[in-house]
């Protein structure tokens, strides 16, 4: 039986993975969970699946779960008490599934132990990528990606040679904005951009799917999970979300993985891996599918993309800079408090501003991710950018 902690466990990726933990009874144990203010939910899941372990990052909602659990598990608050949850006694596969960078300390701490993680979490590699990769080769843990995108690649590069390798291919489903103009991106509201086409996702990555942002930052992650220059990991728009990624290979061959749009495909990939399992969810259907059409993204009306081949190429503390923008900007937007165009015009400021500096230490990613994050809010409160 494999002992998992689930760090996010009520978001969506959370959740689902919950979902599949349930569609195999007595191949998984759920020791540890981890979630951020939504008591009831953690307190459904606690008695569902009896943890050993039930962080809250807030302490107020720690101390009320605390209550209505009465003893049946350990419950703790904090930021710290997420960490605790990644390196609970026993844990084989710690999930990642955090929102934004605040992920990146409880990831840290799971690699650094040595522990396998399946990383739902972008930001922690978009902002400490290459820390994280190199000390997973020191310690032998092993990243594995939830992200539908980069599932699919490390499922094409199975039993693939390095040297055999291109080009990645990642796809974007171009959100519910592609086909609009600049002057009607203006005036999209945060209902809007909530309505993704295809994905059923939180709030968070949904905008910056709308943005394209989500695809920038899906690069940087490519770019340390399968070490790979930015030049080698290209973005196609495949509004059909039917092809999640592939692989061009140097005899122009390309691999790519299909499947239908449900993450809880992915997630049980990365649980089961290196194995396979019959899945639960029904079998995709090609016929059913019909065409598949792929287009290029369009820079000026998505500028997101290039700031994130941008932020990766400068380096350093760039990508740090510019998720912490993004994060700012993108909740300004949802509370109604930025507009849709000023996104990435805050990100592009913050990466101007913000985005030199090292970025040798997991406490100099933070410390960017600080500095760029009180930049953002600040120019958020002197006016509109964009």
């Amino acid at each position: 039986m494999r002992r998992i902690a689930v760090l996010g466990s009520t978001g969506s990726i959370g959740t689902s993975t919950l979902r599949v933990v349930e569609a195999f009874p007595g191949r998984f144990r759920v020791a540890a969970i981890a979630g951020g203010t939504n008591v009831d939910l953690l307190e459904e899941q606690a008695r569902r699946f009896r943890p050993e372990r039930v962080a809250v990052a807030d302490p107020a909602g720690a101390a009320e779960l605390r209550r209505r659990l009465r003893g049946a598990c350990a419950v703790e608050g904090g930021p710290d008490a997420l960490v605790a949850a990644a390196l609970h006694e026993g844990v084989d596969l710690v999930v990642c599934a955090v929102v934004g960078a605040a992920g990146l300390c409880s990831t840290w701490a799971a690699v650094d132990a040595g522990r396998d993680v399946a990383l739902a979490n972008k930001e922690s590699l978009v902002v400490g990528g290459a820390l994280l990769t190199a000390r997973a080769g020191e310690t032998g843990a092993r990243i594995l990606p939830v992200d539908s995108e980069h599932n699919a690649l490390h499922q094409c590069l199975r039993g693939e040679r390095a040297e055999e390798v291109r080009r990645l291919w990642l796809t974007a489903s171009g959100g519910p904005f592609r086909s609009l103009s600049l002057e009607a991106l203006s005036r999209v509201t945060p209902e809007e951009a909530l309505r993704h086409p295809t994905w059923r996702m939180g709030p968070k990555i949904t905008i910056d799917s709308a943005t394209l942002m989500n695809k920038g930052l899906e690069v940087i992650e490519a770019r340390w999970l399968f070490s790979l220059p930015p030049e080698r990991i290209r973005v196609v728009i495949h509004p059909g979300s039917v092809v999640h990624s592939m692989v061009e290979m140097v005899d122009g061959s390309f691999k790519a993985q299909l499947g239908i749009a449900d993450m809880r495909h992915p997630i049980q990939y990365a649980l089961t891996w290196p194995e396979r399992w019959e899945s639960p969810l029904p079998p995709f259907d090609p016929v059913a599918a019909g065409p598949i059409a792929f287009e290029a993204p369009d820079p000026e009306r998505f500028p997101c993309l290039d700031l994130a081949y941008r932020a990766l190429e400068k380096g350093g503390a760039a990508p740090a800079a510019l998720n912490a923008a993004n994060e700012v900007a993108v909740g300004a937007f949802l509370a109604g408090k930025a507009r849709f165009l000023e996104i990435p015009a805050l990100v592009r400021d913050a990466l101007d501003r913000f985005g030199d500096g090292p970025a040798a230490t997991i406490e100099d990613v933070l410390s960017a991710d600080a500095r760029a994050r009180d930049g953002a809010a600040k120019a958020l409160r002197l006016g509109a950018r964009a």
